[in-house]
This record gives C-alpha cells, structure tokens and sequence, in this order.
C-alpha cells in the first residue's frame, strides 16, 4: 500500500530545494524548514520526491544530495520533446504534450477522479485500437528478427543473458533503482550486492531476473491468464511487500497514488471483475503490440494489487511480443519522468497518447539494440561524439588499470562526478558502462589499447 503524504510537507522541501540549483544535504534542508520533521520523517519525505521524480538525489548517506530536477519540454507543430536531466531527449507527439502540460501542473489542480470502468468496458477487442494501423505495422517492421519460424520463445533465449540486464535494470531504474548498469551485471552475474545501496534494490533487481526467466522459460505456456498475472506479480513483489502474503493476490485494501489525484477502486469484488475482464480482452486481441500497449494501459489503471503493479504491466507487455517471437521491450533509456507523467495521464484523464509516444520511441530503440543487423541506424550520436575524449579517456583507464566490474563502476561513477556537468553524469555513466560491457577483440583499438593490455584485462572482467 503506498502510504499518504500530506502535499504540504512535500512542497515545503521542494521550495527549499528550489532556491538551490547545486543541491542541498537532508540537514541543510531541515535546517532551512520552519518546523522541521524528525529525521526518519523527513528522509521517508525526500524518498518519496524522489521516487516520484520530484527531487534528484546525487550521492549516497549522509552527503547526499537534492536537487530539482530541471526537467524541459517543448511543444513543436507535431512534436515536442520530454527530457529529463542526464537523459535522452524523447519526442512527443502534439496530444502527449498537452498530457504531460496537464500532469505537471501542481495536484490542487487537478481534477480528483476515480476509477473509469467505462473506459475498460468501451474497448473492443480487434475494433477498437490505441495504435493505428500505421504504428503496428511500424513496430512490426522493426521488431521482426530475421529468423526462420520458431516455437514460442526462442528468439528470447536466443538473447536472455543480454535481456536479463536490461529489462531488469530498466524497469528497475523506472521506479527510482539507484543501481547502475555495471551493478546490475555483477549483481545479476555473481550475486554480488554493490556496497552503499539498499537492500530492496538488489532484491527488485533479483526479482525481475526471476520474472524474466519464468516468461521466457515457459514461454510456450504464458498468455494473459491468472496463473501467468498472478505468478508474474508474486516473483517481482518476492520479499518488497509489507504483507508477504499479498504477493500473487488480488488487492483487498484501499490504495493512494502519490503526486496524483486518481483514487483507484477500492471494492474488492469490482476489482477481480474488472481484472478477468481485462485479461479476457487482452487475450482476444490478435496484434501482439496492441495487446502489449493494452496492457500498459489497462493493469496499472486498475492497480489490482498492493504494489508493484507497474513493473507487471511492463513485463506483461513483453508476453505477446516473446510468444511470437518479436523483439522484446526493454524500456531502453526511456526517461523516468516522462514515463511517469504518461502513467499519470492514463489515471487522471484516461488518455493513452502520451504513453503511445513512449511506448513506439521505446520499442524502436529496444528492437535496435537487439536487431540480428544493426549497421545503419542513423546519425552518429551527437551525446557521444561530444564526449568522444572523455569516453575515451574513462575507458582506457579502466581496462590499463585491470579493474573488475566493482572497481569498473566505481572509477567510473567517481570519474564522471569529477569531470562531467551535473546535468550529464547520469548518461555519460551508463554510455560509458555499455561500452565498456560491449568490448571484444574486435572493437577496443578505438581506445587506443595494446592488445597485450586488452588481453589482461579480460582476464580479470571475465574473472
């Protein structure tokens, strides 16, 4: 259940924090208060701003520290763009943008709205279409591997190790997981927890990883049913839930929505009602990715469990696209608070637009990484031939240095909170982090490395 906050304990550290564009420790910021809240208090506070994507935190323990998050958008004839600091910029269609205009206005104003059942009940199945034909036969054109016919699940195998990591630390990172990419795969790997982080992050990360291999392991087995929801929100809310026994269960309880206005059903009965019907609607439809966005849409609009219930939806969009054999979703590099603010415009106006434009930018750079040819995607990144040097510079030295994955992530976090802004630390870490997980023999003279050099260094990597 996601416990209530009153707004004006939350705006009062935001107006703090405002008036500070370089960050402000949890004590400077109870000491900027008028009535300062007990330190857990005020800690649970600066957690929930950031979870929500109202506060940045940069740091760890007692030096933390909160920013705003400076978060742009621009409003273009047939596009505007969603960006958060740090990440890559997403376009956004007229309708998204006037969504996420209405959402980032203060909650007092908003309109308070409950649970819509006629916006699951207008939905017909094969007739009615949040992606037009156009988008579906998009997505399919890129999402198609070129691989002969195959049993369900196969193409997925075929890139598990791969997907394990980027699903689990994509979806993770949505809901506010401070581990990086390089902590992922050590995690993931080895087992091995990375220092400085809570423990509910690594058992979120270890949760997906498990959701990931049932969905593709039984994949032959999977579609939208009970057994499969159920299960699938057992694995991911495995030891996060404050009652154990909720994990696989229909939701019973009240719930909030933090930084919304949407109070979702509350009758336990309406909601087991509304959830078979929304597993019989999404089981008739016939396009993968119509079935895929229609779960998005419609599971976390119910919230038919305690928690945990849009990590569900993210991975149950992946079911169809597994099943057939299309590349999954990996939700790669969708920035959090666009995504969030589209959520928010399914709750609050009953709106898919703005969650169409991260889904259709999503897929297509998820099918890009995974493509059998990836040759020609464009331009060259304008965010890595800037930083071509640093880039450089950052991974020379950790390969000369022979440095594991753990001392990998660490130089690099450290490196990059030196030399690069503040506003491009987070994407140059992970850039930086996939590079370094993508050298082969083949790719790392670009770095000016001896092959002697490479060679003890993977020693060590692959150790």
């Amino acid at each position: 259940m996601v416990r209530r906050i009153q707004g004006e304990d939350l705006q009062a550290i935001e107006e703090a924090v405002r008036d500070h564009p370089e960050g402000m420790t949890a004590q400077q910021i109870a000491d900027s208060l008028e009535s300062p809240p007990p330190r857990r208090t005020l800690q649970y506070r600066l957690k929930s701003l950031v979870d929500s994507g109202r506060l940045v935190m940069e740091g760890r323990g007692r030096w933390a520290r909160y920013r705003l998050p400076e978060v742009r958008a621009a409003v273009g004839r047939t596009a505007g763009r969603a960006e958060a600091t740090g990440e890559a910029a997403l376009p956004l269609s007229d309708s998204g943008a006037e969504i996420q205009s209405y959402i980032r206005r203060p909650p007092q104003r908003r309109k308070p709205v409950g649970y819509n059942r006629a916006f699951l009940n207008s939905y017909r199945p094969n007739e009615t279409f949040y992606l037009s034909a156009a988008e579906r036969k998009h997505l399919r054109d890129v999402g198609m591997p070129k691989i002969a016919e195959q049993p369900a699940g196969t193409y997925a195998k075929q890139i598990l190790n791969r997907l394990l990591i980027d699903l689990s630390w994509n979806s993770s990172r949505l809901e506010g997981n401070t581990y990086s990419l390089l902590d992922t795969k050590r995690l993931i790997d080895l087992g091995e927890e990375a220092e400085g982080h809570e423990r509910l992050e690594a058992q979120m990360i270890l949760n997906h990883k498990d959701a990931i291999e049932f969905l593709v392991g039984t994949a032959e087995e999977i579609g939208f049913n009970r057994y499969t929801i159920l299960n699938l929100h057992a694995l991911l809310a495995n030891n996060l839930l404050a009652d154990p026994d909720a994990a696989g269960r229909l939701r019973h309880i009240a719930v909030g929505i933090e930084r919304s206005v949407f109070h979702p059903l509350e009758v336990p009965q309406l909601i087991g009602e509304c959830f078979e019907q929304i597993l019989a609607t999404a089981t008739a439809i016939t396009d993968p990715f119509e079935q895929a966005f229609f779960v998005m849409v419609q599971l976390p609009y119910l919230q038919p469990f305690d928690d945990v219930n849009k990590r569900v939806s993210r991975l149950s969009a992946n079911i169809p696209l597994i099943k057939v054999n299309l590349s999954p979703l990996s939700f790669e590099g969708v920035p959090r608070e666009a995504y969030t603010d589209a959520v928010l415009g399914i709750y609050e106006m009953n709106r898919t637009e703005l969650l169409r434009d991260v889904f259709l930018w999503a897929y297509e750079r998820s099918a890009a990484r995974y493509a059998a040819v990836r040759q020609s995607l464009g331009e060259p990144d304008p965010f890595r031939l800037r930083h071509r040097n640093a880039l450089r510079e950052v991974v020379g030295a950790v390969i000369r240095g022979r440095m594991d994955k753990k001392q990998a992530s660490a130089h690099v976090g450290a490196w990059t909170r030196k030399h690069i802004d503040p506003e491009e630390r987070e994407r140059f870490q992970e850039t930086a982090e996939r590079e370094l997980l993508s050298l082969h023999e083949g790719n790392f003279a670009r770095y000016r490395i001896r092959p002697s050099e490479f060679a003890a260094w993977r020693e060590v990597w692959n150790g």
